[in-house]
């Protein structure tokens, strides 16, 4: 039975990574590998799956990044492995998923900083020498987008750098669980039943496109006003409620706060579309998520996941989030039925193509891609 090493600060907790590295795990485990995860925090999970802490120095927050590789790699040369396999930067692993850009990339292109801080510059040299000293290892990026980037900034043989998207998990029969849920969204929100429904989740306004967001509602409330837009997630919900005041769009969006999973689920299957127009979004799971639940996407072209986009058949790409207007003919395009139904099948058809079950099988192939090249 393969030994393989999983490493990740975090194993199952908040975040895009740390689900992804749980529910990518818990779908390997079918293929009978020894599954030992190394983390300083974990969610345990079920099957043939062992647990081993891993420090770090939390404080100063400069040395957050090398602390963990250090001690990953310490403990890590404890044990023989067929593979170690890592979703974070460290300093050896024989796969490692980015799911981010690189540092320098985030600081400066997308979070705009002028100045790199303590934190910034241990970050990006863990980087460098993770990307410097695995000269034989791959690469998986979570996107083409994300690809791009990392060609851009490091010099990686592209043939060690590879793209598996997420996964997503698939219910079949969401169809006949959509009236109830829309029901429910009418009764709880107080949504008029020929109003359409406009979903926004994010646990971060800013980044993820909302300023863009209220600029174009407010241009397709002078076509059209029946729609509501929900949002969902954490940030300065108050500021925001100001600025749809101004906008002239208060009574037109609803802030819902922080949802638990059962309640987000809820919101997907009862909305009409789903809308984000992120600055940068390495992938964008929520993305997926919501196609999943049938919902056409509408998503800038900073988004990871345009890669799943069929451009009118299943969702839009936005290039420029800043044109209210063209923004705003998109969303006025999915509210006839005879739009937004066909879209909403294909929406459902490309995210069955991206289940939990097909990531894991191709990571298994890449496992054994390695595996059969070792002596």
């Amino acid at each position: 039975m393969p030994k393989i090493a999983v490493v990740i600060p975090q194993f199952g907790l908040v975040g895009g990574a740390e689900q992804f590295a749980c529910h990518l795990t818990h779908q390997m485990t079918a293929y009978g590998y020894d599954f030992h995860v190394f983390a300083h925090s974990w969610k345990p999970i079920a099957g043939n799956v062992n647990f081993h802490p891993t420090g770090r120095i939390p404080f100063p927050r400069f040395l957050i990044t090398p602390s963990f590789a250090w001690y990953a790699r310490r403990n890590l040369k404890k044990e023989k492995w067929s593979l170690v396999h890592s979703h974070d930067r460290v300093f050896e692993a024989d796969i490692f998923t980015l799911h981010g850009v690189p540092h320098r990339f985030w600081a400066q292109e997308v979070r705009g900083k002028k100045v790199l801080s303590l934190f910034d510059r241990a970050t990006i040299w863990v980087e460098r020498q993770m990307v410097k000293e695995n000269k034989k290892s791959f690469f998986v990026c979570v996107s083409e987008l994300t690809k791009s980037i990392f060609l851009e900034e490091y010099t990686i043989d592209s043939a060690r750098l590879l793209v598996i998207h997420p996964g997503v998990k698939v219910d079949p029969d969401f169809k006949a669980k959509k009236a109830q849920a829309r029901s429910y969204l009418h009764y709880k929100y107080g949504i008029g039943k020929k109003e359409r429904i406009i979903f926004f989740s994010s646990m971060n306004f800013e980044i993820k496109g909302l300023p863009e967001i209220i600029s174009a509602l407010k241009a397709l409330k002078k076509r059209e006003q029946a729609f509501k837009l929900l949002v969902a997630g954490k940030g300065n919900w108050k500021r925001y409620e100001m600025l749809t005041g101004k906008a002239g769009i208060g009574n037109n969006v609803i802030f819902a706060g922080v949802l638990k999973r059962d309640e987000l689920t809820q919101h997907y299957l009862g909305s009409d579309l789903y809308l984000m127009l992120s600055r940068f979004d390495t992938f964008g799971l929520v993305v997926l998520e919501a196609m999943a639940c049938g919902l056409p996407v509408i998503i800038s072209a900073r988004v990871g996941a345009k890669d799943l986009i069929e451009e009118g058949k299943n969702g839009f790409i936005i290039a420029d989030p800043s044109d209210a207007e063209a923004v705003a003919a998109k969303i006025l395009h999915l509210f006839p039925e005879e739009h937004l139904a066909p879209m909403s099948e294909a929406a459902f058809l490309t995210a069955r193509q991206y289940t939990w079950q097909e990531t894991a099988r191709k990571y298994h192939d890449l496992y054994q891609r390695i595996l059969s090249a070792r002596p």
